[in-house]
This record gives structure tokens, C-alpha cells and sequence, in this order.
């Protein structure tokens, strides 16, 4: 059955927009009709590059527009708010990563999923959905490899690593002075580069029961209040553990790692352009499964797969089953990293 054509409004015209916006236009059924944004630069900028009427809030545009989704890109301090309101007026959102800046907010919004849920399993009226912006598990080497996992082929999985090791300058910061705030951001490279990784590696392995290790400034002490490295050991409840390191303190930025060693293979992702999995068998074969390539504009170490992701979420909408990546799911990583700060001392 063909989906129906649904009006999508934005909320939020930073950075990541651009990737929505491309993804809309490239989706049959999907139509932009609006921009939000509190910043009146932000929406000058909206309205020159796509011709739509601009709103300073998601109220007033969900008033003027009806729109039957919204997509919310902005500041991770500005995530529960919109999407809440949008839920309230019965408008299905998208919202990115993370769930929220703090853990206090992520919890503000999945409870509000689980009492409307709750309603409609008592017999009120479906309720509208959401959806969290983790497009890597669409990732075809993070697809690969889930199957693996659940088949059984691999026999015992004895643990992993992770890494995500980029580069960042000051400028990028002084671009964008809420990415270095607490305040705003939540955190620094955990919550906004590394969070991605952290939600497969949960994802993919197992719910994490305790993380050990630190997070520490290597490189931006003075320039931001948050960290730019991580070390940590992710502690799973099958009992196999995952070292994880992040920093953007490199020269330039290498492909996102996660390796997993088991009892038939050896299994390694590598994210971004070019990147896939690698499966070495313990008999000498080798499996390649290639990622496929960016469709919706925006930069490679994003993932490949936003469009996957948001196609596939406007496609559930007319099941009676939540998104499968919702509010619940993305307080797992939300709270890796937040024991990760509080084992450090830092954050608020």
C-alpha cells in the first residue's frame, strides 16, 4: 500500500537541517512546509534557501501549517520542549539525537510517551509518535552485524572495541558557543559525536549495567567547559565488556571503529565514506559487506543512512505500533554517558 503524502514541518535550521531537508525533498510522499527557528538569522537563512514561510516557535507553525510531522534539529537543550508540544497537538515528531541534555529532560519526555501510550492501550484515541535520529543502526554494516549476532553463527561473543577519534578546532566552537556548555549541550564529545557509537554498541551487545572510566580536556581546556576525550570500560549485562575511547583531539578525523572478537570471527565496522564490515572467520574466510553512500547532503562521518531511517519512520506511521527507536530506546546511551561525567566530577 502506498504511503499516504505527509506535510513535515522543521523545527530547528542548524547544521544537521540540511540532512532532513535533503532527505524530505528525496522521499516520494514527503513535503517541507515550514521552518521554526528562534534565531531570526536562522530563519533568514531558511527562508532564502527554501522558499517556505518561517515561524519563530513549533506553535506557531503547527498552527499555521497543520503539518502532520515535525522534524526536531535544534540544540540538545531545545529537544524535549518542541517535541512535547508537538505530541501534545496529536503532530507525530522526528526528533535527533540526543534524547536530551539532561537526564532529568530525557525522563520529562519518555514518561510522557509511556502515559499516552497507556492511554490509548485503555482505549483513547491512537496517539501521535516519535521517533530518535540513530541512523547508524540503518547502516548496512550495522544491519550485518546484528544478524550476525542474533543468529547464533558467531557462537560467544567475548567482548569489543570502540573508538571514535575526529578532530575539532576552537572555531567550531566559537561557531556554535552552546556545543561547549553544559548548560546547553549536556556534554561535550559524548553527548554529540561519540553518542552514536554508544547507542550501537548497547545496541548491538547488550544493555549496559555500568560504565567505569573518565572523561577529561585534552586539548579545549579554556575554550569550552566540556570534555573532548573519553576512556571508558562499558560494562554489559551479559558480562562482556567494551573499551571504548573517543577524542577529538586527533589531526584529522579516522573512521569510526567497532570491533568485535567471538568464538567463530572476528567482526570489524568502520564508518563513514567507504566504510562497511569486515567479518574474519576463525576458518580463514572473509566476509564484506560495503556501507552504502550518502543521499541527503551533509557530511560523511554523520552516517549514511539518515534517509533510511526517516523513510522508514514515516512509513510506521499509519501502524499501531510505536517507532522502534524512541524516547526509551535513546535513554540507554543518554544514560552511558551521563554515569561517564558523574564518575568524572564534571557536568551539572
Amino acid at each position: 500500500m502506498a504511503q499516504r503524502d505527509r506535510r513535515i514541518g522543521l523545527v530547528g535550521y542548524g547544521d544537521v537541517s540540511v540532512v532532513h531537508v535533503g532527505a524530505i525533498a528525496a522521499l516520494d510522499g514527503l513535503e517541507l512546509v515550514g521552518i521554526a527557528d528562534r534565531d531570526p538569522e536562522a530563519r533568514e537563512r531558511a527562508a532564502a534557501a527554501t522558499g517556505l514561510p518561517t515561524y519563530t516557535d513549533v506553535e506557531e507553525l503547527i498552527d499555521a501549517l497543520h503539518p502532520d510531522a515535525v522534524h526536531v534539529t535544534t540544540p540538545h537543550d531545545q529537544h524535549v520542549g518542541p517535541s512535547l508540544a508537538a505530541l501534545e497537538q496529536g503532530v507525530h515528531v522526528l526528533q535527533e539525537k540526543p534524547l536530551a541534555h539532561t537526564l532529568a529532560e530525557g525522563t520529562r519526555l519518555v514518561e510522557a510517551i509511556g502515559s499516552t501510550t497507556a492511554a490509548r492501550a485503555d482505549g483513547g484515541e491512537g496517539s501521535p509518535k516519535i521517533g530518535i535520529c540513530f541512523q547508524n543502526r540503518y547502516n548496512r554494516a550495522s544491519q550485518e552485524l546484528a544478524r550476525l549476532l542474533r543468529s547464533g553463527e558467531l557462537g560467544e561473543v567475548h567482548g569489543a572495541w570502540a573508538s571514535v577519534v575526529w578532530s575539532r578546532t576552537a572555531d567550531y566552537y566559537a561557531a556554535k558557543p552552546w556545543r561547549g556548555r553544559w548548560e546547553n549541550a549536556g556534554g561535550g564529545l559524548l553527548i554529540n559525536q561519540a553518542i552514536h557509537t554508544l547507542d550501537l554498541v548497547q545496541w548491538l551487545l547488550g544493555p549496559v549495567e555500568r560504565t567505569e572510566g573518565l572523561v577529561s580536556q585534552k586539548k579545549f581546556a579554556g575554550v569550552t567547559e566540556v570534555e573532548d576525550t573519553a576512556d571508558l570500560v562499558l560494562h554489559h549485562s551479559s558480562g562482556i565488556t567494551t573499551t571504548f575511547y573517543a577524542t577529538l583531539t586527533a589531526p584529522v578525523a579516522r573512521p569510526v571503529e567497532l570491533e568485535v572478537a567471538t568464538t567463530n570471527a572476528y567482526l570489524e565496522v568502520r564508518s563513514g565514506r567507504g566504510g562497511g564490515l569486515t567479518v574474519r572467520w576463525a576458518d580463514g574466510r572473509v566476509d564484506t559487506f560495503s556501507d552504502r553512500t550518502a543521499s541527503a547532503g551533509g557530511r560523511s562521518y554523520w552516517g549514511v543512512s539518515h534517509e533510511e531511517l526517516i523513510a522508514d519512520f514515516h512509513a510506521s506511521l499509519d501502524a499501531p505500533e510505536p517507532f522502534w527507536i524512541g524516547p526509551g530506546e535513546a535513554m540507554a546511551s543518554l544514560q552511558i554517558l551521563k554515569e561517564a561525567y558523574a564518575n568524572s566530577g564534571t557536568g551539572s
